[in-house]
């Protein structure tokens, strides 16, 4: 079991290979767990909550609300386990405690291993902890709690700890003689944070002693300007110490490397410029490698030609691995296109085939979510671009604020990066377009629902189609996420399993989650409740993920026409359907049900077979006739659907 709080608050359990998250609710509900978490083994009284959780005038009832939500935590680790793992939420008159072994809470880890680092008397051994520790953040601290005074210090406190790990592990590789390392350390967090003079420091020293010294310099004036600007000071003792050591050429044990970016010849050291002269931060800094992939998908399996196929497509190597462009680059930027329906795992594919070729990617890799098929507001493609020039090394009031021109720029930006691009959850070409890099040594891989015919026409993207997983693989995701032992348990069950939930990783996922909640469950009990069709898309759900959810992000999209023919094929044919018979079941006209019928194909809720034979899937006819729930999620409402949070991985493998 694992609770969070470095990132979004949540609590894991179940084999390492494939976590559950608990469904913990409510942000008051999370904020309430995460202040205990903050004080583990300490009572916290009901009044420092309501005052956490509330930063106006709390309501009267306010002890009520609390007493529900810690009601509500107790049941959701309780069927975690949390007994087994050494966890109670006990009540203390006006207080609750939350007795737990501190190794399960992350912050107390981060604590524990950069406690134990020793940068200066031991750098190789910090290295080694320091990165264990700053790998435990996953998003800025205390993630999904409530915007109030006390979770904002303590957020502030935790990454204040975060940024003195960051500037311990530079040392450790400044001890170590690993310059350039150091600088890659330290330029992220300097550009987060351009008035922590201390980092800066350790940035501009880093940055001489890698023969940068025009780059240090310019820090230094940059930086004076934001103190002058913002804040009326003048540099602190650190950062002028850092500016006159530079200055003075003091040597240092690899020795400033004179070159292009020192403008002298090496060995030679040079003077520095006049401040009117140097050169901007955002153009002498070294460029910063972005990692902005999510995490890789947990319990991935197969999709051995689908993953071949995109390293043809992206990076011109065919199923071999051998190089086709020079280098192992395409000769053009490729584009490759993932399609498919809902839960088919087009999210899944692309950031596991980005973490495995992340070395192909020297420059870094960037990933945005486009929400195209989402339930609430698309991405607009402007706002993402800032968040890309941002991770690219621009500073903020240098993003232009034209469209275009920010487009531009990241295109120039781009222009001889060796960059991976993932646009995940496209909605339209149009969307996609401002967002393709420059260079020809960038990959993009884009995925969407839909087919996306503009992208192939316009900008010779590559279409890769995901179909469902076959009962060999299917079988083996569940091995991975279940433990083969289980699985091999009943085997039948298992390829039963995959059948009902139409090889949908999705659907396989949520089942899954059923069956780690239940260890006491064979997959066969699992297997008689879905042969219920009325059942089954409720059982198929994990929270507010599921397959129902992601059928319903879908037809929201469908035109009240379209929507209204997915309802009468769904309740008027088993497997296939033509023109003709469509036609004959809504009682429209064939040329228009033609148009519709295409539609649907293009938002892969149904699949062409052939040249006028169409085909739906088991859950999608189910979902179309009516999830069985008495809610009304048939797509016979589509234009009023209940949009809800947005499934966050619907398409996660």
């Amino acid at each position: 079991m694992d609770f969070s709080l470095l990132g979004p608050v949540t609590v894991t359990t179940g084999p390492s290979a494939a976590p559950v998250e608990l469904p913990l609710g409510p942000a008051k509900r999370r904020s309430v767990l995460a202040m205990l978490l903050l004080r583990p083994n300490a009572t916290v009284s009901v009044e420092q909550l309501i005052s956490s959780l509330w930063e106006d005038e709390p309501p009267a009832h306010a002890r009520t609300v609390i007493q529900g939500h810690v009601s509500r935590l107790r049941a959701a680790l309780a069927e975690g386990g949390a007994e087994d793992h050494g966890v109670e939420l006990t009540t203390h008159s006006s207080a609750y405690l939350l007795r737990i072994p501190e190794a399960l809470i992350d912050t107390q880890r981060f604590d524990q291993l950069t406690a134990q680092a020793s940068p200066e008397s031991a750098p190789g051994e910090a290295v080694r902890l320091l990165n264990q520790a700053l790998g435990l953040w996953r998003g800025p601290a205390l993630t999904g709690t409530v915007a109030s005074p006390p979770f904002a210090a303590a957020a502030h406190a935790l990454e204040e700890r975060r940024l003195s790990a960051v500037e311990a592990l530079a040392r450790a590789h400044e001890g170590l003689g690993e310059h350039e390392q150091a600088v890659r350390v330290l330029h992220p967090a300097a550009v987060a944070n351009p008035l922590r003079e201390g980092l800066i420091a350790a940035l501009m020293l880093a940055l001489y002693r890698s023969g940068r010294q025009s780059d240090a310099i310019a820090w230094f004036h940059r930086t004076r300007q934001l103190l002058d600007d913002d804040l009326g000071v003048d540099p602190g003792q650190r950062l002028s110490a850092a500016y006159q050591e530079i200055l003075r050429a003091a040597p240092t044990a690899d020795g400033p490397q004179g070159g292009p970016e020192s403008g002298g010849q090496p060995g030679v050291q040079q003077a520095p410029s006049a401040p009117s002269h140097q050169p901007s931060a955002a153009a002498s800094a070294p460029a910063p490698v972005p990692e902005l992939l999510p995490r890789p998908p947990a319990g991935f399996h197969g999709r051995v030609a689908e993953l071949a196929e995109l390293s043809r497509l992206a990076l011109g190597t065919d199923a071999a691995g051998q190089g086709g462009a020079a280098g192992g680059y395409p000769q053009e930027g490729g584009i490759a296109l993932l399609t498919g329906p809902a839960g088919v795992g087009k999210t899944g594919l692309a950031v596991h085939w980005g973490h495995a070729h992340a070395t192909a990617f020297p420059d870094g890799r960037l990933f945005a979510d486009l929400r195209g098929f989402s339930g609430g507001e698309a991405a607009v493609p402007a706002e993402v671009l800032r968040e890309f020039l941002l991770a690219l090394g621009t500073p903020a009031e240098q993003i232009p604020t034209s469209p275009e021109a920010a487009s531009a720029l990241y295109r120039s930006l781009t222009a001889r990066r060796r960059l991976l691009v993932v646009l995940d959850n496209a909605g339209s070409s149009a969307q996609v377009r401002p967002l393709l890099p420059g260079g020809p040594h960038c990959a993009t891989l884009v995925t969407s629902r839909s087919r996306l015919d503009g992208l192939i026409a316009t900008d010779a993207a590559r279409p890769v189609r995901l179909h469902a997983l076959g009962p060999e693989d299917g079988v083996g995701l569940l091995g991975t996420l279940l433990g083969p032992a289980r699985v091999a348990e009943d085997p039948e069950a298992a390829r039963e399993l995959v059948a009902l939930c139409d090889g949908l990783p999705l659907a396989l996922r949520a089942a899954s989650a059923q069956l780690v909640a239940r260890p006491r469950w064979r997959l066969a009990r699992l297997a008689t409740a879905l042969r219920d069709e009325r059942r089954r898309l409720a059982l198929l759900s994990a929270e507010d993920t599921g397959v129902a959810a992601a059928l319903r992000n879908s037809v929201a999209r469908l035109s009240a026409d379209d929507a209204q023919l997915l309802r009468a094929l769904g309740a008027g044919f088993a497997r296939e359907v033509n023109t003709a018979e469509a036609a004959a079941l809504s009682g429209a006209d064939p040329e228009l049900i033609q148009d519709s019928l295409d539609r649907l194909a293009e938002m892969h809720l149904l699949d062409e077979e052939a040249t006028n034979r169409y085909v739906m899937s088991d859950l999608v006819k189910l979902f179309a006739q009516g999830d069985g729930s008495g809610r009304g999620d048939g797509p016979g409402e589509a234009s009023g659907l209940p949009s809800g949070e947005p499934p966050r991985g619907p398409d996660q493998p």
